[in-house]
């Protein structure tokens, strides 16, 4: 597995997006154990979560807040491997009510008292890399990410990020950090290629892009080259997946492109970290380029 930074600290250059495995069409426990296990065994060192990916209340019968983390937790001390170097990235200020509906709250107390509430499910004196899930209009975006800067400043996380988040909120998040703007979280896939300004200005400034969603969603992976032909055909010339050929698309935009594809299953986690292994030559980006334009 080759090596990216999220500032000075080095994670793989896939990660794992950890949101299949706890909301709707979940699999059992078991298997997410599994797939996580099958993550770290193909050199997986950084993990993306959220407190609220889980299932509303309603739909299980009790409140299931940090189910996802939890699940990582248990995956980690029960890997067979070290799992001293994981980064282990979570998220707040997205949340869900007992009928399963996402909400917003970016209220600057309510972003502290979550991040110490992750950090114990995680088990972690210090969230590796917090996140400010998703804007709230109803609260100024600097008031936010100054609750990450305090958070930063007491320990209770080591690198602060945001996702969902344009060219503007990126320099202010930046600028209220104090220039520690870790990384930037945004949907990107050939399907969704809006956040490309924001992928480029993340590259000029040296801060980490995970793309959400790299193979175009949940349940939509499997498209891909009905959608965009030239990565299945790239990908017949190899022998891979076009799944594992976009994912190193993606890799050849910029140095600090991190994918994090969702997985729910071991097999399905082993061939996006293959990716890693692919070296597109420039006539092959160039066709992939062309292809999404």
């Amino acid at each position: 597995m080759i090596i990216r930074h999220i500032q000075d600290t080095p994670v793989s250059a896939i990660g794992l997006g950890g949101m299949p495995m706890s909301i709707e069409g979940r699999p059992d426990r078991g298997r997410s154990i599994d797939t996580i296990h099958a993550a770290l065994d193909a050199g997986v060192t950084f993990i993306d979560t959220a407190d609220a990916y889980h299932l509303g209340a309603q739909a299980v019968g009790r409140d299931e807040a940090g189910h996802n983390e939890s699940l990582i937790k248990e995956a980690l001390q029960s890997w067979s491997g070290d799992s001293g170097n994981v980064v282990v990235a979570t998220k707040g200020g997205h949340y869900r009510i007992p009928d399963g509906t996402w909400m917003l709250n970016g209220r600057p107390e309510y972003i502290k008292t979550a991040a110490k509430a992750s950090a114990k499910r995680l088990g972690v004196e210090s969230i590796g890399l917090y996140q400010y899930h998703r804007p709230d209009p109803a609260v100024p975006y600097e008031d936010t990410v100054g609750a990450l800067a305090d958070l930063l400043d007491e320990g209770v996380i080591r690198m602060a990020g945001i996702s969902n988040a344009d060219q503007d909120q990126i320099h202010l998040a930046n600028d209220v950090l104090g220039g520690r703007l870790a990384s930037v979280q945004n949907q990107f896939s050939p399907s969704f290629r809006s956040s490309r300004a924001e992928l480029r200005l993340c590259a000029e400034l040296r801060i980490a892009f995970l793309p959400w969603s790299p193979l175009g969603g949940i349940g939509r992976a499997g498209e891909l080259d009905s959608r965009h032909a030239a990565f299945g055909e790239v990908g017949s010339r190899y022998g891979v997946s076009p799944q594992q050929v976009c994912i190193a698309w993606e890799l050849s935009l910029s140095p600090t492109v991190i994918p994090i594809p969702g997985a729910s299953r071991p097999e399905t986690i082993r061939d996006s970290a293959a990716a890693a292994a692919l070296v597109l030559t420039p006539e092959d980006t160039a066709a992939l380029d062309a292809a999404v334009a």
